[in-house]
């Protein structure tokens, strides 16, 4: 098998003589069609650095590197590379490291925010139900000026040397587990991600495997919230906010709660611009009265005291779900109000209103333990948000990305590689903030490819062009404008 020969070096529990030979074989296994993982032109793109024994001496740390071939044979090399560092009496150390050198020739790579993304995921996923760190990654690969947090160093000490020394440069590190197979899949990750980021998959007979390696960290990338999560947070802690980039489906969601969940017991509202306390909560409202000329104000309920009063007279559950919650000022449409929303107060919140609602509420309000409050908002939208502390200490926050296995299942293969494309542009190149924007799988959910190029035309475009007006991908916008001239190419 391709890995067993690296496998085994890098188990080994201690530096010795052999160390870098059984690496150099470990290494030439990797390639070739007669075994090998990765075509046989994959050399061309990466070499290994293994210093001999005799080239380590007192205060030298070994290792073994796969680096850019550009740099020389020996002494400080620049660029990504994949490192393993013998630990003391454990097995080495995987990471992925900036040469001392610097960024180049890789300041393509390293400077693209999707590598960080991707390191990140991968170190997430091998993180998962271990309860420790095994995984850590740094937030900019190329902040060579910091150095693993102390806390971090401390949890990886049977690799003390080689942090002590090369800390500032490591930005994914993976220490082995006693599961064997944990850590083949752990080194399989970090060469894939290494060779896929220079532009090599590997052979087809390994294609599927890869694929499912990758998915698996992926879903750390871009997680996924169902419907049965989504239930289970509202149940726990009745305030909770879906947000995340258009078409994602957080309003197909909420009213599929409220039609399963809630066995339709629940309401939608949607939150505007103008949307005010006394539309929510409640306040005067014109009447007319026959016993007098014009009209006479009198309190009117709003949503939140008849969300309560619906929910008071319900045997199960009930949900009021705010559409585009952070369209309104919410700190001003909940004034006194926001008192109420105290998921893990035992005792029964209550706040008296500034008038006499006609009964049951009459001038005293609280919310009953079983009305839940499910906000939806879309994280590209870019005029109003909930920043006040207050606000989101009340809320459960939970996240949905767009999902490639909703388009898989309901999308043709144009639809398929079209989401597959923009999202690799998005991963790749898009800020913090502009991730926020990638479009969600309901704008490619189209069975019929002749109506599936009218759809990219007319929904997604206007979207795209959107973004380039306002500004909101100026930093990859020439991916963004080659994305459009091939939908037009369609």
């Amino acid at each position: 098998m391709w890995a067993d020969k690296l496998l085994s070096a890098i188990l080994e529990q201690r530096y010795s003589n052999a160390w870098p030979e059984k690496f150099k074989a470990g290494f030439a296994a990797l390639f070739g069609s007669d075994g090998g993982r990765y075509p046989d032109s994959a050399k061309r793109q990466v070499t290994l650095r293994a210093p001999a024994p005799s080239e380590v001496s007192e205060g030298i740390v070994p290792f073994a590197a796969f680096i850019h071939p550009s740099n020389p044979n020996s002494g400080p090399y620049g660029g990504t590379s994949l490192a393993v560092f013998p630990g003391d009496d454990a097995p080495c150390l995987i990471s992925l490291v900036v040469g001392t050198n610097g960024l180049a020739p890789d300041e393509g790579i390293l400077g693209r925010p999707g590598h960080a993304r991707k390191t990140a995921a991968v170190c997430a996923w091998l993180n998962s139900g271990k309860r420790r760190l095994v995984a850590w990654s740094k937030h900019d690969p190329t902040r060579l000026d910091q150095r693993l947090p102390p806390e971090v160093a401390e949890g990886f000490g049977k690799y003390a040397g080689a942090i002590a020394k090369y800390g500032h440069v490591l930005y994914a590190i993976y220490a082995p587990e006693p599961d064997q197979n944990s850590t083949l899949e752990a080194m399989t990750a970090f060469l894939d991600l290494m060779f896929d980021e220079r532009g090599i998959r590997p052979l087809a007979r390994f294609e599927s495997e890869a694929r499912e390696i990758e998915s698996r960290w992926f879903r750390y990338l871009m997680p996924s919230v169902s419907k049965q999560e989504a239930a289970e947070l509202l149940n726990e802690r009745r305030y909770v906010i879906l947000q995340g980039p258009p078409g994602t489906g957080k309003t197909h969601m909420a009213r599929e709660l409220i039609a399963t969940e809630y066995q339709g017991c629940g309401r939608t509202i949607q939150f505007h611009a103008n949307t005010t306390y006394e539309n929510f909560v409640g306040g005067l409202a014109p009447i007319i009265s026959s016993a007098s000329l014009g009209f006479q104000f009198a309190p009117r309920k709003g949503f939140l005291i008849e969300a309560a009063e619906q929910a008071r007279a319900t045997n199960g559950k009930f949900l009021l779900h705010i559409d585009e919650i952070n369209r309104a000022d919410l700190s001003k449409v909940l004034g006194e109000a926001i008192y109420l929303l105290e998921p893990d107060d035992l005792e029964r919140r209550v706040i008296d209103l500034p008038y006499n609602f006609e009964p049951p509420t009459g001038d005293r309000l609280s919310l009953p333990k079983n009305l839940h409050i499910l906000g939806t908002m879309n994280t590209s939208d870019r005029s109003l948000a909930i920043v006040d502390i207050a606000i989101r200490r009340r809320f459960a926050f939970a996240k949905l990305w767009p999902q490639m296995y909703v388009v898989e299942h309901a999308s043709c293969d144009l639809m398929q590689h079209a989401f597959h494309r923009l999202l690799s542009i998005f991963i790749n190149y898009a800020t913090e903030d502009a991730m926020d924007l990638v479009p969600g799988h309901s704008y490619f959910l189209e069975a019929d490819e002749q109506k599936a190029r009218r759809r990219l035309e007319t929904t997604l475009r206007p979207l795209l062009e959107d973004y380039l007006e306002q500004g909101y991908v100026s930093s990859f916008a020439e991916a963004v404008r080659s994305y459009l001239q091939w939908i037009d190419s369609l």
